[in-house]
């Protein structure tokens, strides 16, 4: 309150609203592989495999080192895995699961989680699998495309594409 119990004082130049800082959000937010949002995510992704006896394991993402980011708003998850060895002979951080039903753009979010990962991993590349017949673009992996990442390949089994980014 200004003073005499008046209105608050305004700063120079203009009212309170105006010196508030603007705090950038984080695309991305840690979290534990078995979170029940992220599996829920998980569980609408098209790389998800059900087991036949209908189990369903807490844990999610599988083995290796990992690094599970989903956003704030819960809408979109991200799943890094560094496995010591590869069943394609790729080598680098893959980029497990990605899935985004919310509003932010995909590329935005997919170079986000690019520097999460070279914070936690510097110098390694990142690359990912796309199976072109799953996915419902015409140019499957264009999101990662338009992140600065690139088709190197295609798998010998199931014919997946392999994008990549190089080492930073």
């Amino acid at each position: 309150m200004g003073q005499g119990g008046s209105a608050p004082d305004k700063p120079p130049g203009g009212d309170a609203t105006a010196l508030a800082p603007f705090l950038p959000l984080q695309a991305w937010i840690t979290i534990l592989d078995g979170n029940d949002e992220a599996r829920a995510l998980f569980d609408r992704h098209y790389s998800r495999r059900r087991y036949a006896d209908g189990r369903s394991p807490r844990l999610f993402v599988g083995p290796g080192e990992k690094l599970v980011l989903t956003t704030p708003c819960r809408r979109a998850l991200f799943v890094w895995r560094r496995e010591r060895y590869s069943a394609n002979d790729q080598t680098g951080v893959n980029c497990a699961v990605f899935r985004n039903e919310g509003a932010a753009l995909s590329s935005e979010l997919i170079r986000a989680a690019d520097e999460i990962a070279d914070a936690r991993w510097p110098g390694e590349r990142h690359y990912t699998y796309v199976n072109s017949q799953k996915v419902a673009s015409s140019n499957p992996g264009y999101c990662f495309l338009m992140a600065g990442w690139q088709r190197c390949g295609i798998t010998k089994r199931n014919r997946l594409v392999i994008l990549e980014r190089p080492a930073s």
